[in-house]
């Protein structure tokens, strides 16, 4: 008996989901970000409006002063889903891991002198608190935010906002004693410096536009705090004292830092681009939440690099405007 094999090619009757379709067009096959994000927002059939917020519907674009006529629009340049997102995250853990090996191995931390690992604990340990609030506000953005482009990524952004907490926390574990994180909660509630961000802290807590609160906290705030804490005053400031092991062990927040401006920039360059009252709303609230923080930022911006602070704090400052005027938001 013979057995003759031919080869068919057998046609799909649609590439991808019909929901996604209606973004990428019929005949062309959708990247899986497209599919996991793209019009997958709930639109109707709600049961009824939350008994807590009866003005508004369970998922109401009508939460922000922002107009979109798509809010799919706020798409990821990153094109993270929930996949890709764990991915490239596990890969930074490793990372970090390896970090830790290599400073445990060689004994980098204790050739650091007592001098230096006070200070960085004295630093970076209330951020820990900062970062809290970081992810307190993204999750608040991904709940009553609007389009799954636009309200996923949050819900990243803040897991990866409890992860540079989680960082700083092994940092001052490694670095010196227990009690080290207890000193670091002391000063955030009580320290005179830290209570204009504690200030500012709390009332992005508070804020019920989802726009203005990511504008506020991961623009205004973390484009200011990160390159002055860990570009001006971990690389260019203990690092040179003998605390690179520092700088290895909390490379992950830069690095993430630097990646998520990406998509930060971009959610704000569409939506200002959207139309002049959004561009005007959008550049109200940078003006505003960027002065606020810079004012905040000012006295530890001093107690971290003393007279130096200052300098760094406008040159952080700076880039933050630049990138506004790079999105369109801030008037060249």
């Amino acid at each position: 008996m013979s057995v003759d094999l031919h080869t068919r090619e057998i046609k799909p009757l649609r590439n991808t989901f019909s929901h996604t379709a209606h973004y990428v067009g019929n005949d062309k096959p959708a990247s899986r970000y497209q599919e996991a994000t793209l019009g997958t927002q709930p639109t109707a059939n709600f049961h009824y409006r939350p008994t807590w917020d009866p003005e508004h519907e369970i998922f109401d674009a009508s939460r922000s002063a922002i107009k979109l006529a798509d809010w799919n629009a706020l798409r990821d340049p990153r094109q993270y889903y929930y996949a890709t997102w764990t991915m490239a995250r596990a890969r930074q853990q490793d990372a970090i891991e390896a970090s830790y090996e290599f400073v445990e191995g060689r004994g980098l931390i204790a050739k650091m002198n007592d001098a230096v690992r006070a200070k960085v604990c004295q630093v970076l340990m209330p951020l820990r608190h900062v970062a809290w609030g970081g992810n307190m506000n993204n999750s608040s953005i991904g709940a009553y935010g609007y389009g799954t482009p636009f309200t996923a990524p949050a819900m990243f952004h803040a897991m990866d906002q409890l992860g540079a907490a989680q960082f700083i926390t092994r940092l001052g574990l490694a670095l010196d004693e227990p009690g080290v994180l207890q000193a670091g909660k002391n000063d955030w509630l009580n320290a005179a410096c830290w209570q204009p961000l504690r200030h500012y802290v709390e009332d992005t807590l508070v804020l019920q536009d989802p726009v203005e609160l990511f504008v506020a906290q991961n623009f205004a705030l973390d484009a200011q705090l990160y390159p002055l804490i860990f570009g001006s005053f971990v690389d260019d400031h203990i690092v040179p004292q003998g605390g690179t092991a520092v700088a290895m062990l909390t490379a992950f927040v830069p690095d993430w830092h630097s990646e998520s401006a990406r998509w930060i920039d971009a959610v704000l360059k569409i939506a200002a681009a959207e139309s002049t009252d959004n561009q005007q709303l959008i550049a109200g609230w940078v003006k505003h939440w960027s002065d606020r923080a810079q004012m905040a930022l000012a006295p530890v911006a001093e107690l971290a690099l003393g007279a130096e602070g200052q300098a760094a704090l406008e040159q952080a400052r700076a880039s933050l405007d630049q990138r506004g005027k790079k999105a369109g938001i801030v008037a060249a």
